[in-house]
Protein backbone atom coordinates (compact mmCIF):
# COMPACT_ATOMS: atom_id res chain seq x y z
CA UNK A 1 0.00 0.00 0.00
CA UNK A 2 1.54 3.43 -1.06
CA UNK A 3 -0.43 6.01 0.10
CA UNK A 4 1.28 9.63 -0.15
CA UNK A 5 -1.78 11.37 0.88
CA UNK A 6 -5.35 11.63 2.01
CA UNK A 7 -6.09 11.42 -1.52
CA UNK A 8 -4.77 8.11 -1.97
CA UNK A 9 -7.49 6.38 0.96
CA UNK A 10 -9.97 4.41 -0.87
CA UNK A 11 -12.40 5.75 1.78
CA UNK A 12 -11.81 8.70 0.49
CA UNK A 13 -12.39 8.60 -3.26
CA UNK A 14 -15.37 6.77 -2.25
CA UNK A 15 -16.71 9.58 0.34
CA UNK A 16 -15.93 12.03 -2.67
CA UNK A 17 -17.48 10.36 -5.33
CA UNK A 18 -20.71 10.01 -2.60
CA UNK A 19 -20.27 13.71 -2.67
CA UNK A 20 -20.37 15.05 -5.83
CA UNK A 21 -23.42 12.59 -6.49
CA UNK A 22 -25.27 14.33 -3.90
CA UNK A 23 -24.42 18.03 -5.68
CA UNK A 24 -25.72 16.06 -8.82
CA UNK A 25 -29.25 15.30 -7.66
CA UNK A 26 -29.36 18.37 -5.17
CA UNK A 27 -29.29 20.89 -8.48
CA UNK A 28 -33.00 19.37 -8.68
CA UNK A 29 -34.42 20.12 -5.40
CA UNK A 30 -36.89 23.16 -4.89
CA UNK A 31 -35.91 26.00 -4.59
CA UNK A 32 -37.57 26.49 -1.11
CA UNK A 33 -34.89 23.62 0.08
CA UNK A 34 -32.04 25.97 -1.08
CA UNK A 35 -31.16 27.00 2.58
CA UNK A 36 -32.20 23.92 4.64
CA UNK A 37 -31.91 20.47 2.83
CA UNK A 38 -29.75 21.11 0.08
CA UNK A 39 -27.30 23.53 2.24
CA UNK A 40 -27.28 20.74 4.74
CA UNK A 41 -26.65 17.35 2.57
CA UNK A 42 -24.06 19.45 0.72
CA UNK A 43 -22.58 20.10 3.54
CA UNK A 44 -22.69 17.15 5.53
CA UNK A 45 -21.58 14.83 2.80
CA UNK A 46 -18.32 17.25 1.68
CA UNK A 47 -17.63 16.92 5.49
CA UNK A 48 -16.62 13.26 5.37
CA UNK A 49 -13.94 14.31 3.53
CA UNK A 50 -12.77 17.43 4.96
CA UNK A 51 -12.62 15.12 8.33
CA UNK A 52 -10.65 12.34 6.50
CA UNK A 53 -8.19 14.73 5.31
CA UNK A 54 -8.16 16.46 8.54
CA UNK A 55 -7.70 12.88 10.55
CA UNK A 56 -4.71 11.92 8.30
CA UNK A 57 -2.78 14.66 9.01
CA UNK A 58 -3.41 14.09 13.07
CA UNK A 59 -2.54 10.72 12.50
CA UNK A 60 0.83 11.27 14.60
CA UNK A 61 -1.85 11.54 17.51
CA UNK A 62 -3.70 7.88 17.14
CA UNK A 63 -6.56 9.35 19.82
CA UNK A 64 -6.73 12.73 17.79
CA UNK A 65 -6.74 10.36 14.01
CA UNK A 66 -9.66 8.60 15.36
CA UNK A 67 -11.67 11.38 16.51
CA UNK A 68 -11.87 12.64 13.68
CA UNK A 69 -12.73 9.78 11.40
CA UNK A 70 -14.73 9.71 14.12
CA UNK A 71 -16.29 12.71 13.18
CA UNK A 72 -16.61 11.43 9.53
CA UNK A 73 -18.90 8.63 10.85
CA UNK A 74 -21.24 10.89 12.13
CA UNK A 75 -20.88 13.33 9.07
CA UNK A 76 -21.76 10.41 6.72
CA UNK A 77 -24.31 9.37 9.05
CA UNK A 78 -26.01 12.96 9.24
CA UNK A 79 -26.00 12.86 5.00
CA UNK A 80 -28.00 9.39 5.43
CA UNK A 81 -30.37 10.87 6.99
CA UNK A 82 -30.78 14.43 4.53
CA UNK A 83 -31.08 11.84 1.95
CA UNK A 84 -34.03 9.74 3.53
CA UNK A 85 -35.94 13.00 3.72
CA UNK A 86 -34.76 14.16 0.67
CA UNK A 87 -36.52 10.34 -0.27
CA UNK A 88 -39.91 11.02 1.70
CA UNK A 89 -40.31 13.80 0.24
CA UNK A 90 -40.13 12.46 -3.46
CA UNK A 91 -37.36 14.52 -4.38
CA UNK A 92 -35.29 11.34 -5.25
CA UNK A 93 -36.92 7.67 -6.06
CA UNK A 94 -36.27 4.68 -3.73
CA UNK A 95 -33.24 3.26 -6.04
CA UNK A 96 -31.26 6.72 -5.66
CA UNK A 97 -31.78 6.69 -1.88
CA UNK A 98 -30.86 3.38 -1.59
CA UNK A 99 -27.92 4.00 -4.09
CA UNK A 100 -26.78 6.66 -1.53
CA UNK A 101 -27.53 5.29 1.50
CA UNK A 102 -25.36 1.86 0.46
CA UNK A 103 -22.44 3.85 -0.57
CA UNK A 104 -22.39 6.03 2.93
CA UNK A 105 -22.80 2.44 4.58
CA UNK A 106 -19.82 1.31 3.13
CA UNK A 107 -17.79 4.67 3.81
CA UNK A 108 -19.04 3.80 7.45
CA UNK A 109 -17.59 0.45 7.41
CA UNK A 110 -14.24 1.35 5.66
CA UNK A 111 -13.91 4.45 8.47
CA UNK A 112 -14.85 1.86 11.69
CA UNK A 113 -12.28 -0.62 10.03
CA UNK A 114 -9.51 2.01 9.84
CA UNK A 115 -10.36 3.02 13.43
CA UNK A 116 -10.28 -0.35 14.88
CA UNK A 117 -6.37 -0.73 13.34
CA UNK A 118 -5.43 2.85 14.00
CA UNK A 119 -2.36 1.99 15.32
CA UNK A 120 -1.47 0.34 11.80
CA UNK A 121 -2.30 4.35 10.26
CA UNK A 122 -0.20 5.94 12.70
CA UNK A 123 2.85 4.30 12.28
CA UNK A 124 2.48 5.80 8.64
CA UNK A 125 3.32 9.13 10.11
CA UNK A 126 6.30 9.41 8.15
CA UNK A 127 4.53 9.27 4.88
Amino acid sequence: MNIKNFRDLEVYQLGKKVAIGIFEISKKFPVEERYSLTDQVRRSSRSVCANIAEGWKKRRYEAAFVAKLSDAETECAETQVWIEFAYEFGYIDKATFLKIDDECEHVNAMLIRISEHAHKWTAMKSQ
